[in-house]
């Protein structure tokens, strides 16, 4: 049995990262080993955040231990979460990056974890280049990336990255699991009449925070394809906008979509996502550019067909023409399959296939890659 540490976004923070730390611990308490997660008092002050608010409104995760210990500007937290970790001395600490602003807070912490000479220290590493560049983004990186012993990258995009800043260092790539917390599969009929929506309808689903890089505008441009007009199908728009909403509401006014989109644009909490995604036929993730999504994690659980654009890691989830569809991230070869996926009906064969291909994407496999990397650093 291992005592197991990890270090990022959890309970009261919400989101997708707090989702998979947490569901990160359990995997770990399943397999009997002891694990905290150390979180932040403060993750980001107001003024940074482009959300309604960082916090949850659900219940704690039940079974959980979670320590507020991280101020993520205040320097003398970062002291004390190194000490108190440090002096607790886990065989194994994962930190968790995603945002070079990050990198003084969490960098400091692991060079004093470092000192006891004793702490595996690994980190699952999201992005190392970020998707939306700022000043400091490379002091930042390296900073936090110098007191790693190994990594864990969720996309192989991310793991040449790394092959780039931390050459000598260990790394691996494991697929991100699947995201099998939001409950269980529901009949369509059941997730259509929860939400409301008319069941003469088919419905596609965007579902997760609007932000530039994951292209919205793209899939409302194919939106507005003549062929996609003259089918029943409507879009589902289901997260909260991380920036100005006016180019989008923009798009729709311009092609006179307003009937045909459904808008669910504040922050889906976890006991309804599995509503959205049952209610869906397809989940869309028109992104200009990435490295791994967990939506398509949540897809997967769902049994539910994708599409996504051939940016990042998100082709190498999705085999075309198996489980849906890859395309360039332009408009008309998104619209080219959305229709494709109506007129041929792919639904029941795409879905059909995604029992036997989910199966790679277990916590107990990326356990086991996480555990194989601490005993080689």
């Amino acid at each position: 049995m291992a005592n197991v540490i990890i270090i990022g976004p959890a309970y009261p923070l919400r989101g997708g990262l707090a989702t998979y730390n947490e569901r990160l611990a359990k995997a770990f308490q399943d397999q009997g080993d002891s694990v905290e997660i150390v979180t932040f008092s403060l993750q980001y002050p107001d003024f940074l955040f482009p959300g309604q608010t960082q916090y949850s409104s659900e219940p704690a995760p039940q079974n959980l231990t979670i320590k507020p210990l991280i101020n993520s500007v205040n320097p003398i937290s970062w002291v004390k979460a190194g000490n108190y970790l440090k002096h607790k001395k886990p065989a194994i600490i994962i930190f968790r990056f995603w945002l070079p602003f990050m990198g003084p807070a969490l960098g400091t912490i692991a060079r004093i974890v470092a000192l006891n000479k004793f702490t595996k220290i690994l980190a699952i590493t999201d992005n190392v280049i970020p998707h939306e560049k700022r000043i400091g983004d490379v002091p930042f990186t390296k900073y936090f990336l110098s007191p790693i012993q190994g990594f864990i990258t969720m996309s192989r995009a991310v793991l040449q990255d790394l092959e780039v800043l931390q050459a000598k260092k260990p790394k691996v790539y494991h697929a991100h699991p699947l995201y099998d917390n939001f409950g269980e599969l529901e009949s369509k009929a059941k997730a259509l009449q929860y939400l409301k929506l008319d069941p003469h309808y088919k419905y596609i689903l965007f579902f997760g925070f609007i932000r530039a890089y994951k292209g919205l505008d793209l899939l409302l441009h194919a939106f507005a394809d003549e062929r996609l007009k003259s089918l029943p199908v409507k879009l589902i728009i289901a997260g909260e906008f991380y920036e100005d909403p006016q180019p989008y509401e923009t798009i729709i006014k311009k092609y006179d979509m307003e009937e045909r989109i459904i808008r669910a644009t504040n922050f889906i909490p976890n006991n309804e996502v599995v509503h959205y995604f049952c209610a869906a036929d397809l989940v869309v993730q028109p992104y200009k550019h990435a490295t791994q999504s967990g939506v398509s994690q949540i897809a997967y659980h769902f049994d539910k067909p994708m599409l996504v654009t051939d940016v990042g890691g998100l082709a190498e989830l999705i085999p075309d023409g198996k489980v849906g569809y890859v395309t360039p991230a332009e408009p008309q070869a998104i619209a080219d399959a959305l229709v494709d996926f109506y007129t041929h009906n792919r639904e029941a064969e795409f879905t059909a296939n995604i029992p036997a291909l989910k199966k790679q994407f277990s916590w107990e496999s990326m356990l086991t890659v996480i555990k194989q990397l601490a005993y080689q650093v």
